[in-house]
């Protein structure tokens, strides 16, 4: 005979199913799953909850359900079961876009637009020694950020700090931060080829101006005055770039080729390259004409006409990074240019420039508290080891504001305040000054003694910057401009 008693058993439970409304008002999925606001997935007090309102449907409400019962312990653990599946869902759903795509998910999409994941540059320590005394007069030697090293094997890499020297047989162990980005730049200076250790660094890069003052010094004292001590490997190079910055990449990446942002795209993967504007003067706004901002619209034409007999030029402003060279044949003017060739339609040309570089330093009165600082005068004080320490921590803070600032962004006195004060043990900040130094002081070693006169900015006014100028922080080990009261 035929089993009615399942057969019943089942539309009995259909029947309650489309009778309960309550049952299924708790089960409905309208508010989740995929929304007009992407992907919501069920949580699992939810899941729990529609589980145990099925269960005393089916059961009756006098069930137990406590949190000892047998069967509550069944539902909690099919329902975080199901919690994992919605959450699976979730994630598989947002890999399907750039905004919230992630890991390989987020590479896989790069790879389609043809930008895979970029490489970090690789880092790493060597030793710095002063071999012989200084030039009667000369204080100290500076060599700053972003000068030049190299190995024998034709590998580039540049200091991450800035370094001083004052008395002979002086050693500092600093950081140094590959040129060029990937695995093939975790230099190793135990390898050998052929007798030489090309992976050691071991030379300075002569033709970088940051070694200007290096220089000088060295032809004033008659002999090589740093050695190098390469002995550890450098590291990170076959790191990969992080999801937010990769992602800031794709999003502004174009989608077709000979336009602006295409240009801007690869030049800015360059190596030595900070940040990039590309200004086409018929394509657009053409800011670099003396009436750009002076003139009434429909009255007054942006530029002439164009002569279609001769070439166009559309303007390429780029701002490099401390380490880069600019001039000579394996400078970043070439390296810009040799880019930008396979991306230029046919007539059409390149004029490559260089930002202005607008030192800019900070003086203020630090108000300390909470850390652990000698007692006795001021000068004591801004002389201890703690107060060194406590300057190159904010010095650090203030260049981190610094480096993120657009071409032709103000450097804002607010923002200064809320660097210092970010830090720990700063109660206040007195009588802050912008310094700025002229666009006629290009070495970038703002500690040398030739170094220019700043202009002071007190009052809490922002420091303007035009639009072919780029921000660099004045990097001045000077106990009088970061001074603790």
């Amino acid at each position: 005979m035929p089993d009615n008693t399942s057969n019943a058993t089942i539309i009995d439970f259909g029947e309650v199913l489309a009778i309960d409304e309550s049952v299924q008002r708790s089960t409905g999925a309208e508010a989740f799953g995929v929304t007009d606001t992407g992907f919501v997935p069920k949580p699992f007090g939810r899941l729990l909850a529609e589980k145990i309102a099925l269960a005393r449907m089916l059961f009756g409400s006098d069930i137990d359900l406590g949190s000892g019962s047998m069967l509550r312990k069944i539902l909690e653990l099919t329902a975080l079961e199901d919690a994992r599946l919605w959450a699976n869902q979730a994630a598989l759903y947002d890999s399907l876009f750039i905004v919230s795509a992630s890991g390989d998910a987020l590479s896989r999409h790069g790879r389609e637009l043809g930008l895979p994941r970029p490489h970090l540059e690789a880092r790493g320590r060597i030793k710095l020694t002063l071999g012989a005394d200084l030039p009667a007069g000369q204080q100290r030697l500076t060599i700053p950020r972003g000068a030049r090293l190299a190995t024998p094997g034709g590998h580039h890499v540049a200091l991450a700090e800035t370094v001083s020297f004052r008395t002979k047989n002086e050693a500092i162990e600093v950081q140094v931060e590959a040129f060029y980005p990937g695995p093939s730049h975790n230099l190793d200076p135990n390898v050998d080829m052929g007798g030489t250790k090309v992976e050691k660094i071991d030379r300075w890069n002569d033709a970088d101006p940051a070694l200007n003052e290096l220089h000088a010094t060295e032809t004033a004292v008659g002999e090589r005055l740093i050695t190098i001590e390469h002995t550890q490997k450098l590291t990170g190079g076959e790191l990969q770039w992080p999801d937010a910055r990769y992602r800031d990449l794709l999003l502004n990446a174009p989608r077709s080729l000979w336009t602006v942002e295409s240009v801007k795209t690869a030049v800015s993967l360059v190596p030595g390259v900070s940040q990039v504007q590309v200004f086409d003067g018929r394509g657009g706004l053409d800011i670099n004409q003396s009436i750009f901002g002076n003139f009434n619209f429909i009255e007054r034409v942006f530029s002439a006409e164009r002569d279609l007999g001769s070439p166009y030029y559309f303007t390429v402003l780029v701002a490099p990074t401390p380490s880069a060279i600019w001039d000579g044949p394996d400078g970043l003017k070439v390296a810009v240019e040799s880019v930008i060739e396979d991306l230029r339609p046919m007539g059409i040309f390149p004029v490559v420039e260089v930002t202005t570089e607008i030192g800019i330093g900070v003086a203020a009165k630090l108000v300390v508290r909470g850390l652990p600082l000698p007692t006795g005068t001021r000068q004591t004080i801004n002389a201890s080891v703690a107060a060194r320490e406590l300057r190159a921590r904010l010095r650090a803070r203030i260049r981190r504001y610094i480096d993120q600032l657009h071409l032709g962004e103000p450097v804002r006195a607010a923002e200064v305040i809320y660097a210092l004060m970010d830090e720990p043990g700063i109660v206040d900040v007195r009588d802050l000054q912008l310094l700025r130094y002229p666009a006629s002081f290009t070495s970038l070693n703002f500690n040398s003694p030739v170094a220019a006169t700043p202009e002071v900015v007190a009052g809490g006014r922002n420091i303007e910057l035009q639009f072919k100028e780029q921000a660099v922080f004045a990097d001045v080990d000077d106990p009088a401009l970061l001074e603790i009261v």
